[in-house]
Parts: structure tokens; C-alpha cells; sequence
């Protein structure tokens, strides 16, 4: 758990301990502290976020970036830039040394966002809140960049996208599902689930899913065996991102279920290990980590 926590709290954007809306600091809501109508688009930027260093590719403001967290893997040009630390290990001295004028960084990074706009460089904090926030995380790093057009068209990507698979999704059968994003491998213990708030669970209802945890109104729930027992789902759903689990694992990982044999998604085989950074990273990616869940619990509407 200790290994693997840190990493899953960066790629699912602190969902476990800041949950929250798109914030900015001192400014309004969403947008970089010190960046008003008539300021400068940014032209070197450091980000601390995998999924804002995703928007800004995706916005076409790729070539802007200095520099990233140590998480950062797509897209691929990201492995050529200097690594910067991340959520819980910012490196000031080698972000300085990168001369950035914005730092794309998380809202719980006070400290380290006080040390940044105090030597004059702007940042860009932010908390996610669910797939609304993503979208608008987008629309606010176009104005920051001076790529509003492309950022709005990412966003009618996504959202046609999105509402496209509602639409497939519409009649089928309203699936109950159980939405892991953490647990101990090859056990069920310190296991996290979806709560009924936030990206993953937003992502489950597009995907045509009743989420088992959907009246906690809060983005991880870590159950006992008993309240699994008790909400008894049709399908489990174990998302990851790419590389926690190896594929030679997964069989075993799937097994591990077997401790639980009266819930129903047991009983009939139907538990699915899904991997990529789209599934957990709440970036311009997340329609496809909706489509390719919508494919696991519905995989007749795919034939």
C-alpha cells in the first residue's frame, strides 16, 4: 500500500484528500493566480499535474512546457522533459532553474505555490471536481495560454464523445457495479472504492452503470467485507493506471475476488482489470476511459 498509494493519489488528482472545484489563488475561481484579461499567454511552463500537462498537449501548448512531475508519461514527448517532482515532492530549485513564467500545480501545494508567485511566477492551482471541472480546467489553461479556440474545441471532443455514449448506453440494462481504483495486491484488504461524487463516478453513470456506492456523496469510500456483501454488484471494475498491474498478474488479481464467492459479480465471472492512464487521470482522455468502461460492463452493445 505505502509503494503504490502515492502514485494513484497524483494520477487520481488527490482524490482521496482534496476533493474540490477548479481553484485559483488569489484570482477567481479557475483561473492562474495573477493572470487577468491583458496578461501575457504563458510561454514557459512547468506542470505539476499529469492531467494538466495533458490539456495543455491536447491544446496544442505542448511545446511550452519546460518541465514536469515524475509522474507525467503521456503524451510521449513528456518523457523528454526534466522531472520536476510532484505532488508531494516539488523540486523549487530545479522549477526555478527552468525560469517558468506558471506553474501548473495541485490546491493542497500552498506552500509551495507561496514560494513561487513570492520570486514572481504565476500559478495555476488545481482541485478536480468531477468531469465539469476537467472541462473547465481545459477552458481556463486556453485563456492562460492564448489557445481558447483549440481548448474549446478539445471540449466539444469530449463532450460529443461523451454524450454520444450516453446515447448508446440508454437503454441498456442499468448495470450495478463496484469501481475499485486501490486495494493491497493479491488481497482485499486497504481496498478504495468509487463514492458517488467525482471524475470516476461521473465516468460510471456515462458508461451506463448504477454505481453500488452512488448515495456516499464522496469520491473514495474504503468498505468493509460486509458492506461489499451487502451492496452485492453485478460487475467489479478494477481501474488502474498503466504498469501497477502486470498482465502476467492479472488472472491472480481477478482470483483474489474468490474470498467474497456470494457476491454476484463472483458468482458469474464478471470482474474486469482495465488499464491507462485515461481511466484515472481526469484529462482530455476521459471519454475514452468512459467508452472503455461502458465496453466492460457492456460489451453486447459492442459486437
Amino acid at each position: 500500500m505505502a509503494r503504490i498509494l502515492p502514485r494513484l493519489i497524483v494520477l487520481v488528482c488527490c482524490a482521496i484528500a482534496s476533493a474540490g472545484a477548479l481553484v485559483a489563488f488569489p484570482a477567481a475561481q479557475g483561473r492562474a493566480a495573477g493572470t487577468e484579461s491583458a496578461s501575457p499567454p504563458a510561454r514557459r511552463i512547468v506542470s505539476l499535474v499529469p492531467a494538466l500537462t495533458e490539456m495543455l498537449f491536447a491544446i496544442e501548448a505542448g511545446g511550452r512546457v519546460v518541465g514536469v512531475s515524475s509522474f507525467d508519461t503521456y503524451p510521449p514527448e513528456v518523457k523528454k522533459l526534466p522531472k520536476v517532482g510532484a505532488l508531494l515532492d516539488p523540486d523549487t530549485e530545479r522549477i526555478l532553474a527552468l525560469r517558468p513564467d506558471l506553474v501548473t500545480m495541485y490546491g493542497s501545494q500552498v506552500d509551495a505555490r507561496l514560494r513561487f508567485e513570492r520570486a514572481g511566477i504565476r500559478t495555476f492551482a488545481y482541485r478536480h471536481a468531477g468531469i465539469g471541472g476537467a472541462l473547465a480546467a481545459l477552458r481556463e489553461l486556453g485563456l492562460v495560454t492564448g489557445h481558447r479556440t483549440q481548448a474549446d474545441t478539445v471540449v466539444t471532443r469530449i463532450q460529443t464523445r461523451l454524450d454520444a455514449l450516453r446515447a448508446r448506453v440508454r437503454n441498456a440494462p442499468r448495470v450495478r457495479v463496484l469501481l475499485v481504483f486501490e486495494r493491497t495486491p493479491q488481497t482485499l484488504r486497504n481496498m478504495y472504492v468509487s463514492g458517488g461524487a467525482g471524475f470516476l463516478h461521473e465516468m460510471l453513470e456515462a458508461a451506463g452503470a448504477i454505481n453500488v456506492f452512488a448515495d456516499i456523496k464522496q469520491e473514495s469510500v474504503q468498505p468493509s467485507h460486509e458492506t461489499l456483501l451487502s451492496r452485492a454488484p453485478d460487475v467489479i471494475l478494477e481501474v488502474r493506471a498503466r504498469g501497477l498491474i502486470k498482465p502476467e498478474d492479472a488472472a491472480r488479481e481477478r482470483a483474489t475476488w474468490s474470498a467474497l464467492p456470494s457476491l454476484p459479480a463472483v458468482r458469474t465471472g464478471r470482474i474486469h482489470l482495465l488499464t491507462g492512464e485515461q481511466l484515472v487521470v481526469p484529462g482530455p482522455r476521459l471519454a475514452e476511459g468512459a467508452d472503455m468502461m461502458a465496453r466492460a460492463i457492456h460489451p453486447e452493445l459492442f459486437r
